[in-house]
């Protein structure tokens, strides 16, 4: 399981000196490059992915985990938007915190080691990526303009959001079996091989970006990471529990849902102005002690 860390602690210290010593420019250094990331390498990457992926998201197991995301991110935004005063967007990035899993770069490693393969893994992934993130990227659109709902505004945000483009491209060439030719696949997947490096990056060089403290951030931040390493797998495994998941496939459910917040939370919140240096903590402590608490889902259902 280290193996799986190491790499995401390398490159977010890697950022981290990079910004430090000022290698990729000024303090706006994260802000350029998490909007290649958005705006260019996050969409090559989804879309590569999802075009090569059968899409289902079948399962008691899938249900159980879409039941511990949706309340545990429920309970993510109200904490924010109650508790903590935050604005919309600032809370929809908190519920966000609160229960979107790492579930790429981190889970397919964590998943060989502990479950011994990524089937059900695939199922998370689709599930967050066709379901929970357009549901963020919408909510954020709104808090960024209040006519977001309006149907016309609605049904444009594809056009106008390259992440929802990728989306929507990569789900219809694995729905319909379409293959895009070489010379447009070869360089979306070169440029998608970017996109996780370069979010870690850009998370490392905005933790030496300092401004002014939000109110209770610490707080909250402390509280989204519970969120996220306990209450999601405390509600996963009891979810589990009561459809009669068997023990290898709630092994599987627990150890998905214990994952930390993804990097991509950070890129969001950072790309749409809402609530970045609680993402950023949050991404941060979640990645730091996810370890320990996977180790002891392993040991406790293993």
């Amino acid at each position: 399981m280290l193996s799986a860390f190491l790499p995401i602690w390398a490159l977010t210290l890697l950022g981290y000196v990079a910004g430090r010593f000022r290698l990729l420019g000024g303090s706006d250094a994260d802000r350029v490059l998490g909007s290649f990331v958005f705006h260019l390498a996050m969409p090559a990457a989804l879309f590569t992915s999802l075009s090569r992926t059968p899409l289902s998201l079948s399962g008691r197991g899938i249900l159980a985990f879409a039941v511990s995301t949706v309340c545990v991110m429920g309970a993510g935004f109200a904490l924010s938007r109650v508790a903590f005063g935050r604005k919309e967007g600032e809370s929809t990035i908190g519920g966000m915190a609160a229960g979107y899993v790492n579930s790429a770069n981190l889970g397919i490693p964590v998943a060989l080691h502990v479950l011994g393969n990524a089937s059900f893994l695939t199922g998370v992934l689709l599930f967050q990526v066709l379901v929970v993130t357009p549901l963020i990227l919408v909510l954020l659109d709104r808090a960024a303009d209040r006519r977001a709902l309006h149907p016309t505004r609605l049904l444009t945000l594809p056009l106008r959001n390259p992440v929802i483009i990728g989306l929507a491209a990569g789900a219809l060439c694995s729905a319909f079996g379409w293959r895009a030719p070489a010379v447009v696949a070869g360089p979306l997947a070169l440029l998608g091989a970017a996109a996780v490096p370069s979010a870690l990056v850009a998370l490392g060089l905005s933790l030496t970006v300092r401004g002014p403290a939000l109110h209770g951030e610490g707080r909250q931040v402390a509280l989204l990471s519970a969120l996220k390493l306990v209450a999601q797998p405390l509600v996963a495994w009891l979810v589990g529990l009561a459809l009669g998941l068997g023990r290898v496939e709630l092994l599987a459910l627990v150890v998905c849902a214990a994952l930390p917040t993804a990097q991509n939370t950070y890129i969001f919140a950072r790309e749409y102005g809402q609530g970045a240096p609680v993402a950023r903590r949050t991404v941060v402590v979640t990645t730091a002690a996810s370890m320990a608490t996977l180790a002891l889902v392993g040991w406790a259902l293993g």
